[in-house]
């Protein structure tokens, strides 16, 4: 470490202010918020080093999960250990989660033309910010011929069957490609150092893999079981950054009549326009399914697999660096998922969101809004919605 960086630990407290002016103040997405904390927590608290930061961004980026929730959830652990960690994970998320659960509390309350337009509205810019989403993606993971071949492979499977076991499938099949196509370069260099020994991370992994088969056979017991199963499934997949919560939760909650499909989309929009993980769009979800309660339970369920993950993985994150062929299969991994996040930018975001040559113009203008003009996100989901009113109350 440099001279500068802090070696002395931390408190809980100094964790959760920390995190809660991030969990406050981070806007645009996953990417966004590891810069907001390279920013805050690397060059100027100077909790660790740019290298140690390095690492931890690609470990996270390595496991399926909330990538940013990830890292600040290791960033607050090795800080203030497990209390640290605690603490990191409430601050940045009960920001946005309050508020997209208390509109989705509200929203149910609302009705007519005016209501209707916001939520068309949100589903128009919901077609901008997955096309944005899979366009940055497909730059940054499929650079060559090769990944590319297995981003459009894992479309024209989801294009034959669909489902979650479906993108399972894909995101398998992605891994064996890879393997088979990708080369892999293997890293060295000092590991970074937590508070979890190799029992707890054992025991994190079989906890995983425990509530994993577990959950899907109390899925009967009643609509709760089932949405905490389906959260948790969701959360379970997510390779390569929180947009591909959209198709894997779409799969789960909307193809299986437990949202509507306005909903969702609307949700989807307004996630947004908040600061924070995307992630917090389970509480927009589980509240629209069963309240405050349901809000609790999907934001646990969906966040929870990918610490669960990340903890089993710290100990031997070594080792598993070292290895080209970890490389290679993630590397496929992450083209694969590229072409599930595309698939769902035509189904069902597009086909739903678009139903007009205006509609198609004012995602154009939102796209290009997004990626050339470089406006923030927020700030096009809000003039979005203003158009879908708009709209609304003209006809």
């Amino acid at each position: 470490m440099t001279p500068q960086t802090q070696t002395r630990p931390g408190s809980v407290a100094e964790v959760f202010g920390a995190f809660l002016k991030l969990g406050l103040t981070s806007f645009g997405g996953p990417v966004a918020h590891l810069g907001y904390f390279r920013e805050e927590l690397v060059l100027r608290r100077r909790w660790l080093d740019e290298d140690a930061y390095a690492e931890l961004v690609a470990l996270c980026q390595f496991l399926p999960g909330p990538t940013s929730s990830q890292v600040g959830f290791a960033l607050g652990l090795g800080r203030a250990s497990w209390g640290g960690a605690l603490a990191a994970f409430l601050a940045f998320t009960l920001p946005s989660a309050l508020i997209l659960g208390g509109l989705a509390l509200t929203a149910a309350a609302v009705d007519g033309p005016a209501a209707a337009g916001l939520v068309h509205g949100l589903k128009i810019v919901s077609v901008a910010i997955v096309a944005q989403a899979v366009w940055g993606m497909a730059r940054s993971l499929c650079p060559d011929q090769d990944r590319a071949a297995i981003a459009v492979a894992s479309v024209a499977l989801l294009a034959v069957i669909s489902g979650p076991a479906a993108m399972l499938c894909a995101i398998g099949m992605g891994m064996a490609l890879g393997l088979w196509r990708v080369p892999g370069a293997a890293t060295g260099g000092r590991g970074l150092s937590f508070p979890v020994s190799r029992a707890v991370g054992l025991g994190a992994l079989a906890v995983f893999l425990l509530l994993l088969v577990l959950l899907p056979a109390l899925r009967s017991s009643g609509n709760m079981a089932a949405m905490i199963d389906s959260f948790y499934r969701a959360g379970s997949l997510v390779f390569g950054g929180g947009h591909v919560v959209l198709p894997l939760l779409q799969a789960e909650v909307v193809a299986t009549g437990q949202v509507s499909e306005d909903v969702f989309l609307s949700g989807y929009g307004l996630a947004q326009a908040v600061p924070g993980p995307l992630f917090t769009f389970a509480a927009w979800l589980g509240a629209s399914m069963s309240g405050p309660p349901g809000a609790l339970l999907a934001l646990l369920a969906l966040f929870l697999p990918g610490f669960l993950i990340l903890i089993a993985a710290l100990p031997g994150w070594t080792w598993l660096r070292r290895s080209a062929w970890t490389h290679s299969a993630v590397a496929g991994a992450n083209a694969a998922v590229v072409g599930v996040l595309a698939m769902a930018l035509y189904d069902p975001v597009f086909t739903t969101g678009i139903t007009s040559r205006i509609d198609f113009a004012l995602a154009l203008i939102g796209l290009v809004a997004l990626t050339m003009w470089k406006a923030p996100p927020w700030v096009v989901v809000a003039l979005g919605a203003l158009a879908g009113v708009g709209m609304a109350l003209v006809a």
